[in-house]
């Protein structure tokens, strides 16, 4: 019997050594990554105060379970330079990267790690789905699931997609199948082209490649893009969960990105009737300047598009703006309601394998979208609308489930908390032509999010993209945004000030009233000493806009558009040249 006593007392404590040696060896395991960024999703989910009546589940039980970023904002306010900037934790001002170039004609981008690259390089297996870079997909990528995919489109039988059937003119026209387009996928037998006369029919896919989506019904019909991202990373993951080698994946969702096409049973969730229209103040763009800039630029998501947009869905609606934007919100929830069916898909997976334990996961968005705020209605703003998205981060052993943070942070910050929550070396450079990261760990709010430890700036910086011929930091706009203030610095000197604990809307701009002249003169020069780090060489030639870039490459297609025959293209040339051939596919 004793020595049966001592034979228990000996297996509990080699039992015990066991459980510490195990213990210390998942302390040492590297964390595996899961990044899932949405495209143009603003605040309107739930527990973000964007939309009363947004239906989020699952991100929902995505912020109980870590930590929520109330105050994220993205660095610029646009799809590509947004995405490189949080890709390479490299603010615009410092690669120069402020429009739709691509990354191997920047110097600093090509010679700056990207995320993958930097975890690739560290012993990780990088894999990705969908949109997570912007038109820089599968060379980032050691395995990668499905391209890019903006569809649904309406198709007129032939070449030409066209705006969803439900939405009126002029707006189905002035903005196309993309950001002219939106309503439920639905059975369009029957329904004829008004241009030729032929039956529609839906298309999916990118801007080079598409196929025919068979609809029959909800539940009689080809896989969305979004659909089949989700698909993919699930069938991943739970091979993943079974395998030692840690990884990083990245799920890129489209939706809720124009055109806004999505199953009907989305749109049956919020009955149009019922939706909930935002507070709109009248005249209150009066004091504004985003209007003042590059009226006339040749691609306008530079210049007032957001307007452009919003005054041609009420014309639409025959002026009715409240119909207008309850049909427009309405297909933007319904949007976001079906990628939140997706992320329930994954998050599943997640916690319910061994991955719930050791897997980082990161939920964002490039940016936001306007609503009608300011008569707005598009990104590339420098007010809230544009620049909040949403951060959520889950770290097990790091962050508590149901926690929020109300500091300040942005998109290039995401880079560096990885970094640190991995265990990765920082140096992130490829050569002597790189960049240092310009944001800093979040880990320490991750740890303590009511803790006042942040070493980052207490302002977010917001670049907006402008159509230029060379990108010169102290020629674009900027935004500086805290707990407080936001400061806004056009291109063309104008300038907005907001006291967000007396105007959380941003309604009166106070810039031209004395008692706020130190405050203003304040943020003038922060925002001269921030563009003006030393992370960047001020000498060094500006990167060229794509203006010339997308000109060169229409040539390269066109050459008989040279009329004159020089051998050169001039912007005269270009533009009738172009409206040739538009006027060509529209007969």
């Amino acid at each position: 019997m004793f020595y049966l006593y001592r034979l228990g007392k000996s297996l509990r404590y080699f039992g015990c050594i066991f459980l510490m040696i195990t213990s210390l060896m998942a302390n040492h395991q590297k964390m595996n990554v899961l990044l899932i960024i949405c495209d143009d999703l603003n605040d309107y989910i739930q527990g973000f105060g964007g939309h009363p009546q947004s239906q989020t589940p699952n991100i929902k039980r995505l912020m109980d379970s870590g930590v929520s970023f109330l105050d994220a904002h993205c660095n610029i306010p646009i799809c590509n330079p947004s995405r490189a900037s949080m890709m390479t934790g490299l603010y615009p001002h410092t690669s120069r990267c402020y429009g739709f170039e691509a990354w191997d004609k920047i110097e600093i981008l090509n010679s700056s790690r990207t995320m993958m690259d930097h975890f690739r390089k560290n012993g990780y297996h990088v894999l990705g789905t969908g949109k997570v870079m912007h038109n820089r997909d599968s060379q980032e990528w050691e395995e990668y699931g499905h391209l890019v995919d903006y569809g649904p489109f309406a198709n007129d039988g032939g070449d030409k997609d066209i705006a969803h059937p439900d939405v009126p003119a002029p707006f189905s026209e002035d903005f196309g199948p993309v950001d002219g387009s939106f309503g439920p996928l639905k059975d369009l037998n029957g329904v004829r082209s008004t241009l030729n006369g032929k039956p529609l029919v839906w298309r999916t896919g990118n801007w080079k490649k598409k196929r025919e989506l068979h609809y029959g019904s909800d539940t009689d019909r080809d896989p969305t893009g979004d659909e089949l991202n989700a698909e993919w990373a699930v069938k991943q993951l739970r091979h993943l969960a079974h395998k030692e080698q840690p990884f990083f994946m990245g799920v890129g969702f489209v939706r809720p990105h124009t055109p806004l096409i999505v199953p009907k049973k989305y749109f049956d969730k919020f009955p149009l009737e019922s939706i909930s229209l935002p507070v709109i103040k009248r005249q209150d763009v009066k004091d504004t300047f985003k209007h003042t800039l590059n009226a006339e630029q040749p691609d306008d998501r530079g210049g007032d598009r957001g307007t452009k947009m919003h005054d041609s869905l009420v014309k639409s609606f025959k002026g009715d703006k409240d119909l207008a934007l309850r049909k427009f919100i309405q297909a933007y929830l319904a949007s976001i309601a079906s990628v939140d069916d997706l992320l329930g898909d994954i998050l599943d997976v997640v916690d319910n394998t061994s991955l719930k334990n050791n897997t980082i996961i990161i939920f964002t968005s490039d940016h936001g979208w306007g609503m009608g705020e300011k008569n707005y209605l598009y990104k590339n703003s420098l007010w809230n609308e544009s620049t909040r998205i949403p951060l959520i981060i889950k770290s097990p052993g790091s962050s508590q489930p149901g926690t929020v943070s109300k500091v300040p942070v942005s998109l290039i910050d995401i880079y560096p908390t990885l970094i640190d929550l991995c265990g990765l070396p920082k140096n992130t450079l490829k050569n002597d032509k790189g960049r240092n990261l310009d944001g800093f760990s979040l880990l320490p709010l991750i740890q303590k999010p009511n803790e006042n430890n942040w070493e980052g700036p207490k302002s977010v910086l917001t670049a907006m993209y402008n159509w230029s011929t060379e990108y010169t930091p102290n020629q674009q706009s900027y935004a500086l945004k805290n707990k407080q203030w936001r400061y806004i610095r056009y291109s063309n000197g104008k300038e907005e000030l907001y006291d967000l604990m007396t105007d959380p809307k941003e309604w009166q701009n106070l810039v031209g009233l004395s008692k706020y002249k130190n405050q203003i003169d304040a943020f003038r020069k922060e925002l001269l000493l921030r563009i003006s780090s030393k992370s960047f060489n001020a000498q060094s030639s500006a990167g060229k806009k794509d203006a010339d870039f997308w000109k060169a490459k229409f040539f390269e297609k066109y050459p008989e558009a040279d009329t004159n025959k020089d051998g050169q293209l001039s912007w005269k040339e270009h533009r009738l040249h172009k409206a040739k051939l538009d006027s060509s596919k529209s007969k």
